[in-house]
């Protein structure tokens, strides 16, 4: 019950993914690398997660209902660790993606995007969210602003305006969330020409998320993402707080939301 991606295989070889299938080198159990409870290849859907150095690659198990199989790029340092811990009495510690700091490509050219995790009540369920809001006004590409037109830009992507928070936003065709060692590293778009996803957001570093907000996207395989303009949101210290400024902001015509899979996993 072993998935190796085209692009695992690509990278460790035909030889060494064959060898995989057939269990020769598969682990009798691990910890999955996205919720960290354990799984079984033998009884599980098993996805190979290939974690990416610049000189070193570590191998790594998950539930396929948690992650797809699929090669996660994290720096050389962090890696050196796993390396240790596989060549010791211990199992490998599998380490958390951290993507480059740089200013987060939006619609409408470069800004940072301040990204919230939290809980959503709807219809008496909780639903995993994120919350986005950039730190200053997006100008639509090809102007120099004083305009932000952060939300028109997102609506033309498929964002649908929110009236009511209390209904659930609509899928969103061809973009994803990535979770990947329990914590969330991007936010993916379709590729231009239907090419291959690219980041709409990428964490500086990888975002940590509660225990209850794992378990939520464990049991519902999507996220909700809300958007506000600059100023909307701001950083709020608990969900009921978070929750009130996401009702005002829709009050105000402030937020557009969308609901999206966890990376690979078929959309809506």
């Amino acid at each position: 019950m072993l998935d190796v991606s085209d692009e695992v295989r690509a990278e460790i070889g035909d030889e060494e993914a064959d060898r995989l299938l057939v269990g020769d080198d598969a682990p009798g159990s691990y910890d999955c690398t996205s919720c960290r409870t354990p799984g079984n290849p033998e009884s599980d859907r098993t996805s190979t997660v290939l974690f990416v150095g610049e000189e070193t690659a570590v191998l790594a198990f998950a539930h396929a209902t948690c992650i797809p199989s699929q090669v996660v790029s994290v720096p050389e340092a962090q890696l050196q660790g796993a390396v240790a811990s596989i060549t010791g009495d211990g199992p490998a510690a599998v380490p958390s993606p951290v993507a480059p700091g740089a200013p987060q490509s939006v619609p409408g050219g470069q800004a940072v995007l301040g990204i919230t995790s939290g809980l959503v009540l709807i219809d008496n369920e909780l639903h995993p969210a994120l919350v986005v809001e950039p730190t200053a006004p997006i100008a639509r590409p090809g102007t120099t602003g004083p305009g932000d037109d952060f939300l028109p830009l997102l609506i033309e992507q498929g964002f649908i305006p929110v009236t009511d928070t209390k209904q659930l936003p609509s899928p969103l065709a061809g973009w994803s969330v990535l979770l990947a060692a329990g914590q969330l590293h991007a936010v993916l778009q379709p590729g231009p020409a239907g090419g291959s996803p690219i980041h709409w957001w990428q964490a500086h570093q990888a975002l940590s998320v509660t225990d209850g907000w794992r378990a939520a996207v464990n049991k519902t395989q999507r996220v909700l993402i809300y958007a506000a303009p600059v100023g909307s949101i701001g950083q709020q210290p608990r969900e009921d707080l978070l929750r009130d400024a996401l009702d005002k902001a829709a009050a105000n015509g402030q937020l557009v939301a969308a609901s999206m899979p966890l990376a690979g996993t078929p959309g809506a």
